[in-house]
């Protein structure tokens, strides 16, 4: 069955937190354009975005030690904590406008302490020194440091009870927030629907190419009913998380030869103990171990998932062939081609800490996790915690000129040299920054309209296009008004 109406002027493949911001900006843009989602689930937000599918920590380098490594001289830098905090902070503009306009509600987000934790002598020297890097920094204002075991304990006492004296340092910055991702994009495709945007649901989008007319021809398959349809599209995102690999080698485009896809999944433990969540409210976040990627950075966590609190404890990585939780297990053999395998097998060669790494996660028993969980929190009992699955992340594999290939933790935007189809790879930090990514994005694949958009984007976003923590009064200035908008701690 094929769709006989005039070719869409968007697709936007995946129903998560990218589609459901990039859809949000296009309408708001150009609101005679028609919009629709395909999903292969039968809702929105299940798979990346789903809130315990990720940590939920709002992104802003905080507490991520892994955006600050030492280097072999010794030093440590800011500068990568500093851009992905200005990106973060475009992401909040652009929440808070929503909110004020009256097209958001409130319920996403909520004020929870950023904290990093570390043991052991040459852990707290490193400790110290991100601190130095970090505490004049406009857009880090109010963090705080203490090797001192009562004030830690103050801050958060599950770190402390039961634990013996040892050389301990923690950061603390209470400007931090935990994000419902699920939440979000619910509320945000809601309001995409409200305003002519059609949402399919149970519709796995099969291949795309083009069309002779210069569009994109998209094959979907009803997953109700089994039925096939396709529809033609001036413009095509794909937001398919893990998915998107496949897709975009469907489409044939010169751009994504070379690329491949290294799957990770993960699980945390989770409590909803009363005693002891009311004990945390913070994510507090450690050192990854040697080999370990960094979305396995050990972190305790408190999550609010539909107005109610509990814990979180890992992640604990393992290895799955799936793309997606709930994908194939041909999705990694399914990927290989003759373009990407030499960056795979360099990255393979390459990287043999991470699949060492790895086996060890495999093979982990409930008690050497229930170990590692202890680390942190002491008096922390197997019984008060069960093991969930957390989502799967496909970190970007691609061609490197020195090395033959490189693996690539972070996001990337993959794109057609005329900008009629762009997708997303890689992960963190992923969600948080959805919104500057998407900015990108839509300068890249528009340039013809960028200027025209502009000045709407602006609007919605003041301080597009520039950055804050060279502006101290500024960045004290936006983040007390996306602040109080939010209801969160200035």
């Amino acid at each position: 069955m094929s769709d006989s109406r005039a070719p869409l002027d968007v697709v936007l493949i995946g129903g998560g937190i990218m589609s459901a911001t990039l859809g949000t900006m296009i309408q708001r843009l150009q609101p005679d354009w028609t919009i629709r989602i395909y999903e292969t689930l039968g809702d929105v937000a299940q798979e990346s975005s789903n809130p315990w599918n990720n940590a939920g920590t709002g992104h802003a380098a905080m507490c991520e030690l892994n955006y600050m490594p030492e280097a072999k001289d010794g030093t440590v830098s800011a500068t990568k904590a500093i851009g992905i905090n200005e990106q973060f902070q475009l992401s909040r503009q652009f929440w808070s406008s929503l909110v004020k306009q009256g097209d958001l509600p409130n319920t996403f987000i909520s004020s929870t302490p950023h904290m990093t934790f570390v043991r052991g002598g040459d852990n707290v020297k490193y400790l110290r020194k991100r601190y130095a890097a970090l505490k004049d920094q406009p857009l880090f204002a109010g963090m705080e440091y203490s090797e001192d075991h009562k004030v830690i304990r103050e801050w958060a006492p599950l770190l402390i009870k039961g634990r013996k004296r040892e050389p301990i340092a923690a950061t603390r910055i209470t400007t931090g927030t935990d994000v419902d991702f699920g939440a979000l994009t619910h509320e945000l495709v809601e309001g995409l629907t409200e305003r002519g945007a059609e949402l399919w649901t149970n519709c796995r989008v099969k291949k795309i190419r083009r069309a002779r007319e210069g569009n994109w021809r998209i094959k979907v398959q009803h997953t109700v009913g089994n039925t096939p349809h396709t529809v033609d599209a001036r413009f095509v995102f794909v937001g398919a998380g893990g998915g998107a690999l496949h897709l975009l080698q469907s489409t044939g485009i010169d751009e994504i030869k070379g690329y491949g896809g290294f799957p990770i999944s993960g699980k945390f433990f989770r409590t909803t103990n009363p005693k002891i969540v009311a004990q945390h409210q913070a994510k507090v976040y450690g050192k990854a171990a040697v080999g370990a990627p960094p979305m396995s950075v050990p972190h305790l966590d408190t999550r609010v998932v539909n107005g109610e609190a509990s814990l979180l404890f890992g992640p604990y990585a393992g290895f799955s062939p799936k793309f997606l939780k709930r994908g194939s297990w041909w999705d990694l053999p399914g990927s290989i081609r003759g373009g990407n395998i030499g960056p795979m097998l360099a990255v393979a060669r390459d990287n043999f800490d991470l699949v060492r790494y790895l086996i060890s996660e495999l093979l982990a028993s409930r008690a050497k996790r229930v170990r590692s969980l202890q680390e942190f929190m002491p008096t922390a009992k197997s019984e008060d915690w069960e093991l969930i699955t957390a989502g799967q992340r496909v970190q970007v594999m691609k061609k490197d000129a020195d090395r033959g290939g490189v693996l690539q933790f972070g996001t990337e935007v993959v794109a057609s040299s005329d900008g009629s189809i762009a997708g997303l790879l890689g992960a963190s930090p992923g969600a948080s920054t959805a919104v500057p990514i998407m900015l990108d994005l839509l300068k890249r694949c528009f340039p013809q309209k960028w200027t025209a958009w502009e000045p709407q984007l602006r609007e919605l976003i003041p301080t597009m296009g520039t950055t804050l923590n060279d502006q101290p009064a500024k960045a004290a200035e936006v983040i007390a008004e996306t602040s109080k908008v939010l209801d969160l701690a200035g």
